[in-house]
């Protein structure tokens, strides 16, 4: 079988060929320069002898490169567009299918699917026709992502699996060919959220590459990262997002975004706004970090500018695939019901919904219940609220998502509190401060804990609480410092009231003071 690229060589000389393998020699090394002055002089190499087809492979790479490597969309259209026109009236060639395999890749990230699948099917075709099976998996990756981002889920999932599983298999001649099947897999389960087969495939991919590169390309951890915070295994998560963010400032500055955005949402996740603040704040323009700048507006309350911030996504979405507006949907729906405005939060939910039908994936159904919970809540039907948030905290469950389930159970647990259901909403906030503790690594405080040795009738927790109210913080604040919800806060500050037999928040202070409790402030 002919492969892809000529084959690696440690000669120089002036020929195209050993240009060619220059240049590959420097991309696996992450030497920019000397990959550009390798491609581009095996470019003109092959023109001067006048191989129009190993002109056309150079500069199919050097239109991918000039994105990847440069963020350079403007140089990347002008080479595919010279690629084509040198490989007019050569379409069945193998060069012609890596062309098609290039395009697809470049239509399909700004949202228009239909062209990239009608690419990959044409590469598909060609490759068999020629007999080529690196060329046809590539094929078959590049249709399945395209159709997971069309909402195509199970087709595309097929599709993705397909061309993994050769690529692990060792089938494919090109390890770089192989490398973007399984990324390919990674990015389309974290697009729809289907952590779950994400989970079982990363595991063998990394395995995989580990073996093939010494561990994940930096690119593919940026996705992979996505997984890990999703699993809750967020010191894995940290560990290949700064690994990748160190790596990448100095070999693909344009791709440090999509690294940096991923770090933010774990910071989010971590409770350490301000932080994931300033990481969002650092690609203002990309889609994550419009959807968590939202999410921290939001969490602070400030619904107005989360709703302004769904807005915004979803307007830049509106052309686009359908798979990536349920993000959007989701959050417009939530601040939209926190903002009091039904009739708005309806028509998102029903949009979200229509999507979730589509990809049929669990985490589609937990983001429905999650956003229905919320509606149902605002619209003051709390039998409804309480049974939409119990779906989501069983489906985040089953999908392995702790954090997120441990968010449905505080919602469920003030449903329920609203409800006239203390004892119950003391038991799901209990489940949810445990699922908590467990994510930052901190034993969970057994109910009713008393202070060994002292006479105190406060808890460990209790006393917890009461020391940062002393400093002047706030419940909120408490609540984030701690991470627990604003409700566990209140809930602690009844307990406290009332064992000790204050009024207000300052005179239990006092009195802890008075009767050492508490250190002083």
């Amino acid at each position: 079988m002919e492969p892809l690229v000529a084959p690696s060589s440690s000669a120089i000389s002036a020929s195209p060929e050993a240009f060619e393998a220059l240049s590959w020699e420097a991309w696996w090394r992450n030497d920019v320069e000397a990959l550009f002055e390798a491609r581009e002089r095996a470019y003109r190499a092959y023109r001067a002898a006048g191989d129009d087809l190993g002109a056309a492979r150079m500069a199919c790479w050097l239109g991918t490169d000039s994105v990847d490597f440069r963020g350079q969309t403007a140089v990347a259209s002008g080479w595919l567009a010279r690629a084509r026109r040198l490989l007019d009236g050569r379409e069945e060639t193998l060069e012609y299918g890596l062309l098609l395999i290039h395009e697809a890749e470049k239509v399909m990230y700004i949202g228009d699917t239909d062209t990239a699948i009608a690419d990959g099917s044409e590469a598909l075709a060609l490759a068999r026709r020629l007999g080529h099976f690196d060329l046809e998996s590539l094929a078959t990756a590049t249709i399945g992502l395209a159709q997971v981002f069309a909402g195509h889920v199970d087709e595309g999932s097929r599709r993705l699996e397909e061309a993994a599983s050769a690529a692990l298999a060792d089938e494919l001649d090109q390890t770089w060919a192989a490398g973007w099947c399984c990324c390919y897999l990674i990015y389309g389960c974290e697009q729809v959220r289907d952590y779950e087969r994400a989970v079982q495939w990363c595991r063998s991919i990394e395995e995989w590459a580990t073996r093939r590169f010494g561990a994940l390309q930096h690119t593919c951890r940026a996705h992979y990262a996505s997984v890990l915070v999703w699993q809750g295994a967020w010191d894995a998560a940290e560990t290949q997002l700064t690994e990748a963010m160190r790596a990448l400032v100095e070999l693909r500055p344009p791709a440090v975004a999509d690294v940096g955005v991923r770090l933010g949402e774990l910071r989010r996740r971590q409770a350490r706004a301000e932080e994931a603040l300033r990481l969002f704040e650092e690609a203002p323009a990309h889609p994550l970090s419009i959807l968590g700048v939202g999410e921290l507006h939001l969490d602070a309350g400030e619904v107005r500018a989360a709703r302004d911030r769904a807005e915004e996504y979803l307007r830049d979405a509106a052309s686009g695939p359908a798979t990536p507006r349920a993000a959007g949907l989701e959050l417009l729906a939530r601040a939209a019901a926190a903002e009091g405005d039904l009739v708005a939060a309806r028509a998102a939910l029903a949009e979200l919904t229509a999507v979730s039908e589509r990809l049929g994936t669990d985490p589609s159904r937990a983001s429905v219940a999650w956003a229905a919970g919320f509606v149902a809540e605002a619209a003051a039907d709390l039998g409804e609220a309480r049974i939409a948030f119990e779906d989501a905290a069983r489906l985040f469950h089953r999908v392995g998502a702790p954090w997120d389930e441990a968010r449905a159970l505080m919602a469920l647990a003030r449903v329920l509190d609203r409800d006239g259901r203390p004892a119950d909403a003391d038991h799901h906030q209990a489940r949810a401060d445990a699922l908590l503790s467990g994510l930052h690594g901190r034993a969970p405080e057994p109910a009713g804990t008393e202070p060994s040795g002292a006479r105190s009738p406060l808890t460990p927790r209790e006393r917890e609480v009461l020391g940062l109210i002393a400093r002047g913080l706030t419940n909120r604040d408490v609540a984030s410092a701690l991470v627990v919800s604003e409700h566990t806060v209140n809930r602690h500050m009844t307990n406290i009231l009332g064992k000790l037999g204050a009024g207000s928040r300052s005179a239990a202070v006092a009195l802890a003071l008075r009767d050492g409790l508490i250190d002083n402030v």
